[in-house]
């Protein structure tokens, strides 16, 4: 009997507290909502999971401790591998032929940049956060996990369990935030614009594009060239058109392997004694406040610009939604949202797509600003 005494004491049910349980709440809700509302499932389950395993107790598969889970995370995050390794398949996947014909769109994408610096601020005169800390929660508003994850891994590591469940959350829930923003600054009449058809691009503008964005936004902003450089490296995969087998090692296999290992990762940050505190509810507040705002700068930035252009050339404001790069999500939430308020008459998919990844493009950036600023 005193075997089984022994046995019960040293096992995790003997050490586990109302802390852990709320944790395994936590990760019941996000593997919950991935699984029935299919919110980015292939996010929020390794995170999700992630969560439950750092949370057992004992059984040391916390970030910090010395196992599996801490082997990957000092050799991925730590050495800022994993998420350069993600945009690498990303750049595989974007098609960025419908922001080169509807070039004025970029400007969208920068303008749905606002959010992060709208909240960066806040979080230091109004929270109290440090610079590092700060520019960690307003990169929340880029909706770009990735980009979350490599900026907060280098300027404020303790934050990346609350940073990146934020902005992996708030991706996920682009179709519920967004369209009561467009409802509110839109009228019928803007919604109704219907975009004219865009330029075709050549395959040869397709393959200088990614070479000289590279080039020109990683000497202007050198931090965010290990973003940048290998999503335009990805994009030049696909569009060279005899690369097919990397493009699809890059696209598939790569990626769905460091996806489980970021997401398993990034959730075994999230210690009960580090997650369970005010600062995680301040962080996620403001993340709603960075995301909501990068939406609000899109909307009212393609307003201002179409005071300038020609009644035949006017661009659809809800367009400038899609500039967060939630990328399809954002741009498909805008199609859906035009198309039901016009019955079916308008459908912005494809010019939504040129600020939907023009903001991939635009969080990286905004990252660089922030490392070359703070670091």
């Amino acid at each position: 009997m005193d075997v089984l005494i022994e046995l019960f004491n040293q096992s995790g049910f003997a050490n586990l507290g109302w802390e852990h349980w709320v944790m395994f709440i936590v990760s019941g809700v996000l593997i919950y909502l991935a699984v029935t509302k299919e919110y980015e499932p292939l996010l929020l389950i390794p995170i999700g999971f992630g969560i439950l395993l750092a949370n057992l107790p004992l059984a040391e598969m916390s970030s910090n401790d010395e196992g599996i889970i801490g082997l990957i995370y000092k050799s991925g995050i730590k050495t800022e591998l994993l998420p350069p390794v993600i945009f690498l398949g990303v750049g595989v996947l974007t098609d960025f032929r419908p922001l080169l014909g509807r070039p004025l769109t970029f400007l969208l994408g920068a303008a749905a940049q606002l959010g992060i610096f709208v909240a960066a601020i806040g979080a230091v005169y109004i929270f109290g956060f440090t610079p590092h800390e700060a520019a960690c929660i307003g990169i929340i508003g880029g909706a770009d996990g990735p980009t979350s994850i490599f900026l907060t891994s280098k300027l404020a590591p303790h934050l990346l369990g609350p940073v990146a469940l934020a902005a992996y959350s708030y991706m996920s829930l682009v179709p519920i935030i967004q369209p009561p923003i467009l409802r509110l600054l839109t009228s019928d009449k803007e919604r109704s614009i219907d975009m004219p058809q865009a330029r075709p691009v050549s395959k040869s503008a397709a393959i200088i594009f990614p070479i000289s964005t590279g080039i020109i936004a990683s000497l202007a902003i050198p931090s965010s060239a290990p973003l940048i450089g290998m999503l335009m490296f990805g994009n030049l995969i696909r569009e060279s058109g005899v690369t097919e087998r990397l493009k699809k090692t890059a696209g598939g296999p790569m990626i769905d392997i460091v996806t489980i290992f970021l997401g398993l990762t990034v959730g075994a940050t999230m210690e009960a004694s580090q997650f369970l505190t005010p600062q995680t509810l301040m962080i996620l507040a403001m993340g709603a406040v960075a995301f909501s705002f990068s939406t609000f700068g899109g909307i009212i930035f393609a307003k201002i610009i179409n005071l300038f252009l020609p009644k035949d050339k006017k661009i659809n404001p809800c367009i400038g939604a899609a500039g967060v790069s939630a990328v399809p999500m954002a741009a498909r939430v805008v199609q859906t949202f035009v198309s039901d308020h016009t019955d079916g008459r308008v459908n912005p998919l494809m010019a939504a797509m040129g600020p939907n990844v023009a903001g991939v493009i635009g969080s990286a950036v905004a990252a660089g600003v922030f490392l070359t600023l703070l670091q």
